[in-house]
């Protein structure tokens, strides 16, 4: 009697601990969400958070606020986004530039493959190698002829050190045999403000960020640094077809939570994702802004984190950034 009475009691305990996890998600969320972004207002990553940010609170009745926290390439805002509570209430914009991070600095407050837990990949934006006009040059062979011929007098902006422009820059040096200086910033867009007064003369860019001053002759499109051509740019070439494939330079953009967030909440923020991600409204907003929707399952993209981790770790090395 005494082992059926246990067997009884636990059976009560799951049974509680089940209806209350069902409870917690069905009642999530009951107050406003923040979703934590590393990079200022302007930048890709505040773009495609903020157009995230107005599906989820439309499905989920709750308002889903952004939260700017700039500074050290996206570090300050993922430490603070990985020490936050554990109840679905802060989630974190997750980005190319984390496993940038990890692969470049071995003594990071956090670790970003334990502190996080992937739900979905969001979007993807490909980046653009632009010039200021002033350069002359209307493709990367002439680019590069151009700084062979002025070694150490070019300069390229990025987004801050050991970003993925900074780094795509560092192999260009490396890949082409040339000298650009690099010139780093709080954030694409101050950079682009730069270029722009010709203060600088180069620049990866995520195409949503510079596609407007492409279409209005301030700035000139040389190559996409990514797998294949975007609609938006069809005659620009990619930088595989003009022989420098590891400068594929793609950004990534995927929602996250701190790990022990409870896993029911996760799942249902990313069943509300991908069904967002799936609409023609929110589709058609991404392709205007020159987002790739993604989506998928939490393992999808602990997969996909993975094999950046991978891509990332062998450029820094090539690029001799490892700090």
């Amino acid at each position: 009697m005494k082992r059926i009475a246990r067997w009884a009691l636990c059976g009560l305990a799951l049974a509680i601990g089940f209806d209350a996890g069902t409870s917690r998600a069905q009642d999530y969320p009951a107050r406003p969400v923040r979703i934590v972004v590393g990079f200022p207002a302007g930048a890709a990553g505040d773009l495609v958070s903020r157009a995230l940010a107005v599906h989820l609170g439309n499905a989920l009745g709750q308002q889903f606020i952004v939260e700017n926290r700039p500074g050290a390439s996206s570090n300050i805002a993922t430490e603070y986004a990985a020490r936050a509570p554990k109840d679905g209430y802060t989630l974190f914009l997750g980005t190319v530039a984390n496993v940038v991070n990890a692969a470049v600095s071995s003594n990071l407050s956090f670790d970003f493959g334990k502190d996080f837990a992937p739900i979905a990949l969001a979007a993807t934006v490909p980046v653009v190698l632009v010039v200021h006009p002033s350069t002359g040059a209307n493709s990367v062979a002439e680019l590069i002829a151009l700084a062979k011929s002025k070694p150490g007098q070019l300069n390229y902006a990025s987004s801050g050190v050991a970003t993925t422009p900074h780094l795509a820059g560092a192999l260009l040096n490396v890949r082409a045999g040339i000298q650009l200086v690099h010139v780093p910033y709080q954030g694409s867009s101050p950079a682009v403000t730069d270029l722009l007064a010709g203060r600088t003369q180069i620049m990866f860019s995520a195409v949503s960020v510079v596609l407007p001053h492409i279409k209005a002759g301030t700035l000139k499109a040389l190559a996409w640094a990514a797998p294949s051509r975007g609609g938006a740019l069809p005659d620009v070439p990619t930088v595989a077809e003009v022989g420098l494939p590891e400068l594929d330079a793609s950004i990534w953009f995927g929602l996250m939570a701190p790990a022990g967030t409870p896993k029911d909440i996760q799942d249902k923020i990313a069943r509300t994702l991908n069904a967002a991600l799936k609409s023609e409204e929110l589709r058609g907003q991404l392709d205007k802004m020159g987002y790739v929707p993604l989506g998928g399952t939490p393992e999808d993209f602990t997969r996909y984190v993975d094999s950046e981790l991978k891509k990332w770790t062998a450029a820094v090395e090539a690029a001799g950034v490892k700090k």
